[in-house]
């Protein structure tokens, strides 16, 4: 049986999700920086900002950027239930530092021609 192809909104799609997940990073980091983080409340948080995101493609996510050394986890009790709680590293926060001249900079090009 032939394999079909992915029509052009699903390619979009894809293409879309590359070039957010940059920018879901960084949202992510920058609310550890603020405070402790959670993955449904992380999940809540982006998508008040238009980012659907499962917990399947957070969880990794957030697992991945512990594993540079932005974010530690730790266990927290909530009622009867464990929760693992995130927050930014001191290299996560230089991290976010760093990261915010770059954006400042797109950010000054991608708007230059309005």
């Amino acid at each position: 049986m032939p394999r079909l192809k992915p029509d052009r909104h699903q390619m979009g799609l894809a293409a879309d999700r590359d070039l957010y997940s940059g920018l879901i990073r960084l949202h992510v980091l920058h609310h550890a920086v603020e405070r402790p983080i959670f993955g449904l409340g992380m999940i809540e948080e982006l998508a008040r900002h238009g980012y659907r995101i499962s917990p399947g493609s957070l969880y990794p996510l957030l697992h991945g950027l512990e594993k540079k050394g932005y974010l530690q986890s730790i266990e927290e009790r909530n009622g009867k239930s464990l929760r693992t709680v995130y927050r930014a590293t001191p290299l996560g926060r230089r991290a976010l530092e760093a990261a915010k001249t770059k954006v400042r900079e797109l950010f000054r090009e991608l708007i230059a021609g309005i």
